[in-house]
């Protein structure tokens, strides 16, 4: 496919039932950290992205969420459909959007919000091989009945350690939305996690 047609040529068939979907599905995913919740959206094929992942960003960005792209960058096919800007840095980004194997930045240069403005901070966007695989990792906290053991592949061990300074400056910190295939699993910042042999 030409980057002209990449651009301009895909989006939900049907926008208010496709976006409403997609908002759902990532409402379900932050109030419930670790459930895999499958993204019922009929998402638009886009090169270089997983389903959901194309899903998500047609329903939660607009005109005034700046993304920041790792790679690939379907910038242009985004702001057709939704009007978000590409953001000059990963400080600026509303959305931050890692593709499957893209690194993952330092957590702490991404947009916090503040105690007065938490809801200013950034959402993150990363794609996983898979939900199982991967080192447990024990998440705790609100929409969490019990401990959840979690075996995300694909996260270097230092994404936890980063995670715990994140959990630690709630209310401020970014959120996490992990994509695989159709699938979602979120992880707010009110989660806390221990890799296990730490205490």
């Amino acid at each position: 496919m030409t980057g002209d047609l990449h651009g301009l040529a895909l989006g939900f068939a049907d926008p208010t039932t496709g976006a409403q979907a997609a908002f759902r599905c990532a409402l379900q995913a932050l109030s419930r950290p670790g459930e895999a919740v499958a993204c019922a959206a009929p998402a638009p094929r886009v090169p270089g992205l997983m389903p959901a992942t194309a899903a998500l960003l047609l329903a939660l960005t607009d005109h005034e969420t700046p993304v920041w792209w790792g790679a690939p960058e379907p910038s242009r096919w985004l702001r057709f459909h939704t009007g978000a800007p590409a953001a000059a840095s990963e400080a600026d980004a509303s959305f931050a959007v890692f593709a499957l194997g893209v690194p993952v930045p330092a957590l702490a240069g991404l947009r916090q919000g503040g105690d007065a403005s938490p809801e200013r901070s950034a959402t993150l966007l990363i794609e996983l091989p898979s939900f199982h695989g991967g080192p447990p990792v024990r998440w705790t906290g609100p929409g969490l009945r019990e401990t959840r053991a979690m075996r995300l592949e694909g996260l270097p061990a230092r994404f936890w350690t980063q995670w715990q300074d994140n959990h630690a400056r709630f209310p401020s910190g970014v959120d996490v939305l992990f994509v695989c295939a159709d699938e979602v699993v979120g992880l707010p910042r009110t989660t806390a996690a221990t890799s296990d042999g730490e205490g």
